[in-house]
């Protein structure tokens, strides 16, 4: 998978040296196309279900999250600025207890660093056994919405990534 990368950025690097305009724009075409050929490659190699597939399912999961993690940022953003711009405070702040489906340290880090960068949460603790995250939350109307809301965003896509 690490090679299918490098080899993606490698014929990037060489899209953008032959077009002659370095931008980030450019850089982005020339990896979305190298990663059409390098899929269009593997296919017709027919290397099947191995590891080597896994970096073209990956890729699209990850962009998939990125901007997911992007519309979370902004709903956030925009809830916690409404209330502070309306002269009503619509918080119902609240710390809630979250059991986790995540495991590894990597995949309890991500999280808690995810729901602590979207304004109106703060990851507190962890559990010593690694099972429960506390979470402070701004507007905890509902805590089984609350819940759920992580385990079928944050933590649902976070396992879909490392596993």
């Amino acid at each position: 998978m690490r090679a299918k990368f490098l080899m993606n950025n490698l014929l990037a690097f060489v899209w953008v040296a032959l077009t002659g305009a370095l931008s980030v724009k450019n850089f982005l075409f020339g990896f979305i196309l190298s990663y059409f050929i390098l899929w269009l490659i593997s296919r017709g190699l027919g290397s099947g279900n191995d590891s080597g597939q896994k970096y073209f399912i990956l890729v699209p999961r990850v962009i998939a999250f990125f901007f997911f993690f992007l519309y979370e940022l902004l709903k956030a953003n925009l809830q916690v600025a409404y209330d502070v711009i309306t002269p009503k405070s619509y918080m119902a702040p609240g710390i809630v207890r979250i059991p986790l489906d995540v495991t590894t340290s990597l995949e309890i880090t991500l999280l808690a660093n995810l729901i602590s960068l979207t304004p109106g949460t703060l990851s507190l603790d962890v559990s010593d056994d690694k099972k429960v995250l506390y979470v402070h939350g701004m507007f905890v109307k509902d805590k089984e919405e609350f819940i759920r809301s992580i385990k079928q965003g944050f933590e649902r896509r976070i396992l879909e990534l490392t596993r």
